[in-house]
């Protein structure tokens, strides 16, 4: 059975626009988020968010590209094309044993149709863009992805809300593993800094109502009160190991174990006693075979009050003092259906760097957490394997595990 290593990977988050970047400002613990500015937060609890930022679309696009393309599949191409460019497999790759799984949380395109129901209001349906649709589903990324790259084999987009792209390298992992691909661009795209967006999640009590963005987003911190929208694009090429190695790919890590399950339990809440997380891990280490070492796990940390404490103590039962635990969202807030990708990205850099990032902002642990979380600065430790965990409303949950690869 074939294994499947990562040889391409690319990123546009608040933190960086590229992956020298990001692994620059994530060891660093430098966050991305500042003040709204967009729209008036007068009458809305929510005053900051994590955007991209020093980003020219006009660099990446053409204006009719530009026109058709809703701010998820931008952040989402210009990540797929950085991966790409990376691995380099595109000369040599029959198409169609190459897939493309993006994905988004499910919002899609929702800067479009906010857009568009305004120019409806107030100039009439014939107004209406007749690329609305394709801007606004959530499935369109796949699709624009799968052409620029040529790729005609599965062309899929996985809609697990916070969970969604982790939930596609997963699944690339099985294609590969299983046969039904040679290669897969996973991620996932995501632009809902909206004030209608962050008016719903304020209403379920899900977005920090903090003004101070050094002390916004603070997973596991005892004065935690909620998570911080960010957006990006986030994409890795999956790639058999025996076609990477017979082409001379530069291998950056094995994905190696994969666990999904449902808590089967509340729309928003996580399962109170943690089980389907526990079990999520449980199925993916076993993939991946046992380590009796140090892990980095990249936490869900969303800096909400029960899924910290609920994953948290999951941590715990499952790996006991041998995690090292940050959330890479105190710097690049919540990337929503692209957050998975990024992160397993952050849990690659890590195991290359040796160092485990730091939860930026993060002071004092809630004291029922019996986890170390890594605060403060990045913490140097001997690390083989990385665990991104990915939980998502309707109770999505998945373990991604990250091994170094061998030779």
């Amino acid at each position: 059975m074939e294994k499947a290593v990562i040889t391409g990977m690319g990123v546009v988050s608040p933190i960086g626009n590229d992956l020298a970047e990001l692994e620059s400002n994530l060891f660093a613990g430098r966050h991305g988020i500042v003040p709204i500015d967009h729209f008036d937060t007068s009458d809305v609890a929510v005053r900051v968010h994590a955007p991209v930022t020093d980003l020219d679309p006009a660099a990446h696009f053409t204006g009719p590209q530009l026109r058709r393309l809703d701010g998820y599949s931008r952040f989402g191409l210009i990540a797929a094309r950085q991966a790409v460019r990376d691995s380099g497999l595109l000369d040599s790759i029959d198409p169609y044993r190459l897939g493309v799984f993006m994905s988004n949380s499910g919002l899609g395109g929702v800067g479009t149709v906010l857009g568009e129901s305004e120019t409806m209001r107030e100039q009439g349906p014939r107004r209406v863009s007749p690329a609305l649709i394709p801007k606004w589903t959530a499935n369109i990324l796949a699709g624009l992805v799968a052409i620029e790259a040529g790729a005609r084999g599965p062309a899929v987009s996985h809609t697990a809300a916070c969970a969604a792209s982790s939930v596609s390298v997963g699944e690339g992992l099985r294609a590969i593993r299983h046969g039904y691909a040679d290669a897969v661009i996973c991620g996932g795209g995501e632009a809902s800094s909206h004030k209608l967006v962050m008016a719903g999640f304020q209403n379920l009590r899900a977005l920090t109502a903090s003004e101070d963005p050094d002390r916004a987003s603070i997973p596991f911190d005892r004065e935690r009160a909620g998570f911080v929208i960010g957006e990006g694009g986030a994409a890795l090429v999956l790639e058999s190991e025996s076609r990477a190695r017979s082409r001379g790919a530069t291998i950056y890590a094995e994905v190696s174990g994969y666990g999904t399950t449902s808590d089967a339990s509340h729309i928003t809440a996580p399962a109170e006693d943690g089980e389907p997380i526990d079990r999520a891990i449980a199925d993916a280490l076993a993939e991946a075979g046992e380590k009796d070492e140090t892990v980095y796990v990249n936490a869900h940390g969303t800096g909400t009050v029960k899924n910290d404490q609920v994953e948290a103590a999951s941590i715990g039962r499952m790996f006991g003092d041998r995690a090292l635990v940050s959330s890479t969202k105190s710097m690049t807030g919540h990337m929503l259906g692209a957050a998975g990708a990024a992160e397993a990205i952050a849990a690659v850099l890590s195991i290359r760097r040796g160092a485990a990032p730091p939860t930026a902002g993060t002071a004092e642990i809630d004291e029922d957490m019996k986890i170390d979380v890594v605060r403060g600065r990045a913490r140097t430790a001997e690390l083989s394997r990385a665990v991104s965990l990915s939980l998502g409303f309707g109770g999505h949950n998945v373990c991604l595990v990250v091994d170094r690869a061998e030779g």
